[in-house]
């Protein structure tokens, strides 16, 4: 006679089967069956395939020679220049000055940014009073600050620094105040329930609950810092400051080097690419994994 199960271990049983028919719902299956080796290709390939294909475009302009060579060297031609600028050891200097200046004041806008996202997300008066003008701000571009900057501070490191700071801080703000108004509701309340200040509240709740909204900020924030320099750089030339990216572009232009101008735009362009991959990349892959958003990595 066939053994009849008691209704709690049948419950028991429904239970446990509808918690893992949920569990593999939420777990991607696309990470399972692709390798890591696949993951790299399919992200390195294409990108290679595809700049592959852009100089094999501009080869071939070139050599149509629609433009004199002053307007459109050869790829070859600003290869040569890259390459003497790494033999005397100068692409070193003008990647450093750039890239220290635009971190560092990344961070610092970092510190400003956050504690000013939250103050306008949750204060209702500071929204209505400061969010216009930090839309405003980040709208504006940066290189209008660099002529006020030079005026205020003189050419020294602290004008580049303020017009960085201008052109980071607001994306940051907006950032955090976006990703802050998407929360649901209920979970400041229920921290308001288990008797959370506002600090505790917004270090536990606010910042972990709107973190994708803030990742895109940051993301934002540094894109406009690294504008932001390049615009500095260009117009606050002083021996001084140093030789930066924007210096070398600016330097490029006033001798009518074409090669020299199109070596700087390409290194500007590689720290962009290279902070997105090696920094921003990985920071957004762990933030939508751990919240089972995986479909788009």
């Amino acid at each position: 006679m066939p053994r009849l199960d008691r209704p709690e271990t049948a419950v028991e049983d429904a239970d446990e089967a509808v918690g893992a028919g949920l569990d593999s719902l939420d777990t991607p299956t696309g990470e399972r069956r692709e390798s890591r080796g696949k993951r790299f290709l399919r992200g390195f390939v294409p990108p290679v395939v595809f700049l592959v294909l852009l100089v094999a475009l501009w080869q071939a302009l070139w050599a149509a020679a629609f433009w004199p060579e002053a307007m459109l060297p050869a790829p070859l031609a600003v290869w040569d220049e890259l390459v003497g600028i790494t033999v005397d050891g100068e692409i070193f200097e003008f990647v450093w000055t750039s890239v220290h200046r635009a971190a560092l004041g990344f961070l610092i806008g970092v510190v400003i940014g956050t504690p000013l996202g939250l103050l306008v997300a949750k204060v209702r008066v500071v929204r209505a009073a400061v969010g216009p003008f930090l839309t405003g701000l980040q709208s504006l571009p940066s290189v209008a600050w660099v002529p006020a900057a030079i005026l205020w501070f003189g050419l020294n490191d602290a004008s580049i620094y303020f017009v960085v700071l201008l052109g980071s801080v607001p994306s940051i703000a907006n950032g955090l105040v976006a990703g802050i108004d998407q929360i649901p509701p209920i979970l400041p309340r229920v921290g308001q329930v288990m008797g959370a200040n506002r600090l505790s509240s917004a270090r536990h709740i606010l910042l972990p609950a709107a973190l994708p909204g803030f990742l895109a900020g940051l993301k934002q924030g540094w894109a406009f810092s690294w504008r932001s320099l390049m615009a500095a750089e260009l117009i606050a030339l002083s021996p001084a400051l140093g030789k930066g990216l924007g210096a070398y572009l600016h330097e490029g232009s006033s001798f009518n080097s074409m090669e020299a101008v199109m070596s700087a735009i390409f290194l500007i362009l590689l720290v962009g690419i290279g902070i997105e991959l090696i920094v921003f990349r990985p920071l957004e892959r762990s933030v939508l994994r751990a919240r089972g958003l995986t479909a788009s990595l």
